[in-house]
């Protein structure tokens, strides 16, 4: 089915997209919630509820693993399939539990799920298109995917307010079965019969002893999994922050969306200066300044009351224009040296990178109770070290006049 003549059209845009955009609507539109939710499961330390986002990572870590090869086996459709079920099971646990515990078993369960739509969408964008035409789809897909975060909490706080927490629930089941049945009517198979292999946990470990012969793979991989971690500080404590340390219980939605939009920006950026600068000076050169700008807070703060609204959110914004120039290349750089095991190697990766990303998140955010000076110092830890292993392990120089270098 790859075919560079096939010109995209927006619908297959719109479906790819939406397929992936359940991911961000699952996670984000609950945000204004949590205190809420905390409330109605009797789990009233902020710190422990913040666990509700990220357990929904733990399932999109673990689910993205095995859906992928299975897709490779069994063919894209059946997957997606498959997936859907199973969030919309774990909604209704979600909706239904009468503790935390239980709510966190459906929000691993719900990530689980949503994470065969996710990994599928560009298995299927990977099928159709190649060359140009691959590029200029997800660059489509990717600009409508980053809008979701900006308005999600917007959404979710107004269906709270009309229909309560549980609203957001219903809001996502509804939404996720809607695509589903989109998927169903209009995206034909795209994996042809001639090219499925059986699924084998030999591939795994076939996969992790290629991935590890290269030090620069582990090293980007690693990297990913601190960076990530450090931004799951911030998505699993900002209800707590703005609403709770800050009293923005109105207005959290639009300030998460702005900091959203940071992230868009500078991601939509990264694509127009890698061709020019290379993803490993760009990489470099935003851990660089993520790590100043969040040791530099550390430091103004240490020990005194938290800042203004407005420095925090320009140390946000700063440290937020960081991101997008960090966990694209990181993971371009990751996979460049195993792109004759792309789609396993993804999976491992992908996995690697999100398991070592929850437990700085649960562990830094931990410490955010009454200040959020824990978070920066999380950040520039995570970024101190990130840099330390871009160093000690990077096999190209940085800066190098040869172009292919720096590319």
């Amino acid at each position: 089915m790859q075919n560079e003549q096939v010109k995209p059209n927006f619908e297959f845009v719109a479906l790819m997209a939406s397929l992936m955009s359940i991911v961000a609507l699952a996670i984000d539109a609950i945000l204004p919630a949590m205190a809420d939710i905390g409330i109605a499961i009797n789990s009233l330390d902020p710190t422990q509820n913040q666990l509700l986002v990220t357990m929904i990572f733990l399932g999109l870590g673990v689910g993205q693993l095995f859906f992928g090869p299975l897709s490779d086996s069994l063919g894209r459709k059946p997957i997606v399939y498959f997936g859907f079920a199973i969030f919309l099971l774990a909604s209704a646990v979600c909706l239904w539990a009468p503790n935390l515990e239980i709510m966190l078993i459906g929000r691993v369960l719900q990530g689980i799920g949503l994470s065969a739509p996710r990994t599928i969408s560009i298995s299927i964008i990977r099928d159709t298109y190649r060359g140009d035409y691959m590029a200029k789809i997800m660059s489509f897909v990717t600009a409508f995917f980053i809008l979701v975060p900006v308005v999600a909490p917007a959404i979710g706080k107004a269906i709270m307010d009309v229909m309560g927490w549980e609203g957001i629930f219903y809001m996502q089941s509804f939404f996720a079965l809607l695509v589903g049945i989109w998927f169903w009517k209009r995206q034909e198979e795209t994996l042809k019969p001639t090219f499925k292999v059986p699924f084998s946990f030999k591939v795994f470990v076939r996969g992790t002893k290629e991935i590890f012969k290269y030090k620069e793979t582990v090293s980007c991989t690693i990297i990913s999994g601190l960076i990530t971690g450090a931004f799951l500080v911030y998505l699993s404590s900002a209800q707590h922050v703005f609403e709770e340390l800050y009293g923005l219980t109105e207005t959290f939605p639009y300030i998460f969306a702005g900091l959203a939009f940071s992230v868009g920006f500078s991601t939509l950026m990264n694509g127009t200066l890698v061709l020019r600068f290379g993803m490993r000076n760009l990489s470099f050169l935003a851990l660089l300044a993520f790590t100043l700008i969040a040791f530099v807070y550390s430091f103004l703060f240490w020990n005194t009351e938290d800042p203004s609204l407005a420095i925090l959110l320009i140390f946000l914004s700063m440290l937020f224009l960081c991101l997008g120039f960090i966990w694209g290349n990181m993971r371009s750089i990751a996979m460049e040296p195993i792109g004759h095991i792309a789609g396993i190697g993804a999976a491992i990766t992908g996995f690697i990178s999100t398991i070592l990303s929850i437990p700085i998140s649960i562990f830094v955010g931990s410490f955010i109770e009454d200040s959020v000076w824990a978070l920066f110092a999380g950040l520039g830890v995570c970024g101190f070290l990130s840099l330390l292993l871009f160093l000690v392990f990077k096999t190209r120089p940085l800066f190098a006049n040869n172009h292919a270098y720096v590319n």
